[in-house]
């Protein structure tokens, strides 16, 4: 069985984080580990406060999980200070692990900040270099490629300017622009645009999250990064198709629909036409 760790913020409310990566990773039939990088007290409409874990045991669980359970790929998501990204960025390169995917989490889905302003520094430096792929949407590829994005073309500029900073592919999110849900991925050669109807639905509460951890389970099932961001694209806009009316703000996705109406025997042999 192929295994899977995510790095990340905990949501109490379950729908984001490392509870909505969890739920992704069981509905690809991969084993989900965790390392818990912050605790969030959140629900669907607010952010009520945020307590970082001390960095002495965010590296304590990395190397509990990696003495004993390598994973066949690696999510990391919510690092909201310097001191959290750094004992993060030193695990890293002392386990080198494979299939490394890094959603730079800045933002709650209703606007509140979940990084400290003056870390994105220290993510561009420590933190980027060391993913196969980041998946920014746009606002995060404004802030970390210092320019405005409005367009497909600005979307393949800031992509260009967030793979200099030395990862392998950039996978720019088109969420928060208008018209279809247009994603772009940049592997260092070539663009690869993964569109999708926009679904009319406040119930988007943890897509980022869900869209990075398919990924890494793709990735880990040993599909080819076009393949992989292909599929968990089609995976995360099935799960917002039939997003759970949950809570009194922004609702969750449907984590397991196609586990549910298919099995995941179907889900995998579906998976494999890619």
């Amino acid at each position: 069985m192929k295994k899977v760790l995510s790095i990340a913020g905990s949501d109490c409310s379950g729908g984001a984080g490392i509870q909505a990566d969890l739920k992704t990773f069981s509905a690809h039939g991969v084993f989900g580990m965790t390392v818990i990088a912050s605790v969030v007290a959140e629900n669907t409409f607010r952010v009520i406060e945020y307590q970082d874990i001390r960095p002495d045991i965010i590296e304590k669980q990395i190397d509990a999980v990696f003495e004993d359970i390598p994973p066949d790929a690696l999510k990391i998501g919510m690092l909201s200070c310097k001191e959290g990204m750094l004992a993060v960025a030193g695990k890293l390169r002392e386990w080198k692990p494979v299939n490394v995917v890094i959603d730079p989490v800045m933002y709650a889905k209703n606007g509140c900040a979940l990084m400290d302003p003056d870390s994105i520094d220290t993510l561009i430096a420590e933190v980027v270099p060391l993913a196969d792929v980041i998946t920014p949407n746009i606002p995060e590829a404004e802030k970390m490629a210092g320019m405005s994005v409005h367009t497909q073309e600005d979307m393949k500029k800031a992509a260009r300017i967030i793979h200099d900073m030395g990862c392998r592919a950039v996978l720019v999110k088109g969420g928060h622009s208008e018209g279809d849900a247009t994603d772009i991925l940049f592997d260092g050669s070539e663009f690869y645009c993964f569109s999708a109807p926009r679904i009319q639905t406040k119930n988007t509460h943890g897509t980022g999250c869900t869209y990075s951890s398919a990924i890494a389970s793709n990735l880990a099932l040993e599909l080819p990064i076009r393949q992989a961001v292909a599929r968990s694209k089609q995976y995360v806009t099935t799960a917002i198709a039939h997003s759970l009316e949950i809570g009194k703000g922004n609702g969750p996705t449907d984590h397991f629909y196609d586990l549910f109406q298919n099995g995941l025997s179907d889900v995998r042999r579906w998976m494999e036409d890619f």
